[in-house]
């Protein structure tokens, strides 16, 4: 008879973990390259998936409770994902890029630190986002429009979610670091998972069942906490047992070069992610005084282009893993394949959607309204914006992969010159004699060619990439 040993049990269980995590990184660095792309991009893009259905069916129970409750979400929504956009694809495509260019380096301990350091991360910019937007939500939804009834629903479902911000921050953190790892599948099963609770959560917490009080819109906020708060109970449970690959412990030193390892990376992305936003507002704010219905119309037809970001992260998740991993290991040949060959990728499916709201622009905008103004503008944006949609798509997924090689810049540079484009081109199309919505339409496709050319710049040849800190490489077929 044997007896039970917990060391022996650790390190039996620690192997399975640790050949797995072998053979993702052996696959990220040595495995053909688009077929390791789709097959990364399948659970992320099923997450995506999965988070559109869960902001439907949550805008429905919400709207059950009257416009007012409605308005007051549309006043929080923008908030909340632009939080999402900076935890998930901002610091946490720099997070997932700093860990592989460790483990493509052989730095398995650094990546470690780095798990760590991206933890604190997390922690500090969800109490600071959380309480910026506790302390100054009445005026900032009011400085959007917010009066009466539907500014305090958008307090009361604001003010819940912001409560548990840390809890988003911490759950994109410690998703990314596992999507350093090239662990794609754990992240997706957790993120799903949760979302399938919020099936439940949303109408319990808002209608009340049993026992449980009626909440109203502040239960559907409550109701996203507690999605983000599980989610980082299983994901860091998975994390410090050791048997991801990946061990999080507390027992490494803070150190500032790790800190701007990501952050350095980072808060270029988070810039990035704030232009992207004030392309739309810009935009919006230029159509404004065509009226209600012109503004209606535009802003069904560019939502749809919202709709790109969360395929072309699904995409391009697995691309900063990929490349932050050869570029650690040197491999930038590869590298820069992977660059292409993503980006190839998310344009051809961002077209594809794109040209399919071109042909059949009604299909999309009678799903909203019957308004035959707001439909004829929504339908001339379609069609002279979504054919190039592909351009959005290329340009976002060199964006994910200048992550992964740490060269920021120049994807900085690029959603700049389009918000200066839209900006600029667009109000003097707005105010010439001539011009109005159509010469505005055609300043965000230029934008568009000016976003996807910039964006190529890292990735031609000769352009330096630094597989590790302080030391510099030039792409090209050299290795």
């Amino acid at each position: 008879m044997t007896s039970f040993s917990p060391a022996a049990s650790s390190a039996a269980t620690a192997v399975p973990a640790s050949t797995a995590a072998a053979r993702r990184s052996a696959l990220l660095l040595h495995g053909p390259v688009l077929a390791t792309l789709l097959a990364l991009a399948v659970p992320n893009l099923i997450v995506m998936l999965a988070q559109a259905a869960a902001n439907f069916l949550e805008s429905y129970y919400v709207g059950l409770l009257g416009v007012d409750a409605l308005a007051g979400a549309a006043l929080v929504f923008p908030l909340v994902m632009l939080m999402q956009m900076m935890s998930a694809g901002g610091i946490g495509g720099a997070i997932s890029s700093a860990i592989a260019r460790a483990l493509g380096g052989g730095r398995h301990e650094e990546a470690e630190a780095l798990a760590l350091h991206a933890v604190v991360i997390a922690l500090v910019a969800g109490v600071l986002f959380g309480l910026s937007t506790i302390l100054g939500g009445r005026a900032l939804y009011s400085a959007m429009g917010g009066r009466g009834a539907a500014l305090d629903a958008a307090l009361a479902y604001s003010n819940v979610i912001f409560c548990g911000a840390v809890f988003l921050w911490l759950l994109n953190a410690l998703a990314s670091v596992l999507r350093g790892t090239g662990n794609m599948v754990l992240p997706a099963v957790v993120l799903v998972g949760g979302t399938l609770l919020l099936f439940v959560f949303s109408p319990v917490l808002i209608f009340g069942y049993g026992p449980i009080p009626a909440m109203g819109i502040g239960g559907a906020g409550l109701s996203l906490v507690l999605y983000y708060l599980l989610g980082s109970v299983v994901l860091a449970a998975k994390l410090m047992s050791g048997r991801s690959g990946l061990h999080l412990t507390f027992r490494h030193r803070l150190r500032g070069r790790l800190f701007a390892e990501i952050l350095g990376v980072g808060g270029l992305a988070v810039i990035n992610n704030i232009a992207s936003n004030l392309c739309v507002v810009v935009a919006t704010a230029l159509v404004a005084p065509l009226g209600t219905q012109a503004l209606a119309g535009f802003g069904l037809g560019i939502r749809l282009e919202y709709l790109q970001i969360p395929i072309v992260f699904g995409i391009s998740a697995g691309m900063v893993a990929m490349i932050g991993m050869n570029v650690g290991a040197g491999q930038l040949a590869r590298a820069r394949q992977i660059a292409w060959t993503g980006a190839f990728v998310a344009a051809g499916v961002t077209e594809a959607v794109g040209l399919a709201a071109a042909i059949f622009p009604r299909a999309w905008l009678h799903l909203f309204t019957d308004d035959a103004e707001a439909v004829r503008v929504g339908a001339e944006y379609l069609q002279t914006v979504a054919p190039i949609y592909g351009l959005y798509g290329f340009g976002a997924a060199l964006y994910f992969a200048s992550q992964g090689a740490r060269r920021m810049r120049w994807s900085v540079i690029a959603q700049m010159a389009r918000l200066a484009v839209v900006a600029v081109a667009g109000a003097a199309a707005m105010h010439a004699v001539n011009g109005g919505l159509q010469g505005l339409l055609w300043a965000l496709v230029l934008a568009l060619i000016a976003y996807a050319c910039l964006s190529t710049v890292p990735w031609i040849p000769r352009v330096k990439l630094a597989p590790r800190p302080g030391l510099e490489y030039p792409l090209t077929g050299r290795t």
